[in-house]
């Protein structure tokens, strides 16, 4: 006969796991506040010996894909602050450690379909807000160049960055999943979508529309002539400070893409000199005066505006090969599993939203440095996750939700 007090352990161990769940959840859905963001994955990582006992055993070599390429990351990366021009500068980037540390996080307390796609919906309600308090900026004088909207977040890169992310999410669930009758989820895809647009991120755009073009290849080819008039009306409805920004991507008297010229021509310098560890973590900032082009618009720069191009630069080309790797892995084993669901499988739509993601990230990362943005990283960190989540050994007690659809 059992006792009381084991009669209640499956509902104590269910309330444990399912905290561990929702801390990892709330560090994703709180990205708008970083502070509060890091507070929640810390409390993630010191409730591990408590919520990750709760779960069934991990089959860890499942996940080899994902974690060899970042033990690889990592190790590149001490290694590039030992051989640093400057180590004691370059080990705070040390702190990068604790945001990656939400990777493997992510299959050891996602498990299965329901738990992700709830996931996932959640960040999308939440990106949806954000992109509804972006807009609401334009009643309190923002909008122009000088002053673009950026939501609650500290820089409009990365209020579009995080937007490009959640939109595609939303883009595949509403192909795959016969979400498209959803009200909702167009209204979602409306709010972010305009708010992408009022941000006037060119790179964003750009991402976007490339990764729009190359879906369409893959499943519907012959709407691609869909564009030309998609581009026609574009052309005649937009707002001028929105089509004065298109017309501006391919200018090359335009002052910031002349200096992205500026930035690349110094970091392709900068690889040259030291292609193996880079100058070291946080130092092209620093240094970046030393390879600047005489002609170059601004003296000093946050950045290269180019994630592979700064990772290379600061840490090598093996570091920038350890990311493809990794954001490669991620993307191939979403692809497979895309194409054996037979691209309308009850997870297809989830396979294609991490497909379509990775491709717009890594996109937009060519005009800015998103990978180096904690509070996008960390949106992405959770995308190259999906894939394992999905076929990690589902837990003794998901977290309960209502039906898909």
């Amino acid at each position: 006969m059992h006792t009381p007090a084991e009669a209640t352990e499956p509902s104590s161990s269910a309330r444990v796991a399912r905290a561990g769940y929702w801390l990892y959840a709330g560090h994703l859905l709180s990205l708008f506040s970083i502070a509060a963001s890091s507070i929640l994955l810390g409390l993630t990582i010191l409730s591990l010996p408590w919520t990750a006992r709760r779960r069934p055993a991990l089959n860890w070599q499942s996940l080899a894909p994902l974690t060899i390429p970042l033990a690889a990351y990592v190790l590149l990366l001490v290694g590039a602050i030992f051989a640093s021009y400057d180590p004691r500068m370059s080990v705070g980037s040390l702190r990068e450690l604790f945001t990656l540390a939400a990777l493997p996080l992510g299959p050891l307390l996602v498990r299965g379909e329901r738990d992700v796609r709830r996931l996932v919906d959640a960040l999308l309600a939440v990106a949806t807000l954000l992109a509804c308090a972006g807009l609401a900026q334009y009643l309190f004088g923002y909008g122009g160049i000088d002053r673009r909207i950026r939501g609650p977040f500290s820089h409009y890169m990365t209020f579009s960055g995080f937007l490009l992310i959640a939109d595609l999410l939303l883009v595949a669930s509403m192909l795959c999943a016969g979400r498209w009758r959803s009200p909702w989820r167009w209204l979602a895809l409306a709010a972010i979508n305009v708010a992408l647009l009022g941000s006037l991120t060119r790179g964003a755009w750009v991402a976007l529309g490339l990764t729009l073009t190359a879906l369409l290849l893959v499943r519907a080819p012959r709407w691609l002539l869909a564009w030309i008039p998609a581009a026609l009306l574009l052309t005649v409805l937009a707002p001028v400070p929105i089509l004065h920004r298109v017309l501006s991507i391919t200018d090359l008297r335009d002052t910031s893409n002349y200096d992205r010229l500026c930035m690349l021509d110094a970091g392709l310098a900068m690889i040259a000199e030291r292609p193996l560890f880079g100058l070291g973590p946080d130092l092209v900032k620093r240094r970046y005066p030393i390879y600047r082009d005489p002609t170059a618009p601004r003296y000093h720069v946050p950045h290269l505006h180019n994630s592979l191009l700064q990772l290379a630069a600061e840490r090598g080309l093996p570091a920038l090969a350890s990311y493809l790797a990794l954001t490669g892995a991620a993307f191939w084993i979403a692809w497979r599993r895309y194409r054996s669901e037979g691209r309308e499988g009850p997870r297809a739509d989830l396979y294609l939203g991490v497909m379509l993601a990775l491709l717009a990230f890594n996109l937009a990362g060519l005009f800015e440095n998103n990978w180096g943005d904690t509070e996008v990283q960390r949106a992405l960190l959770f995308v190259l996750a999906i894939p394992f989540c999905l076929t990690a050994n589902p837990a003794a007690v998901s977290v309960p939700g209502p039906p898909d659809g």
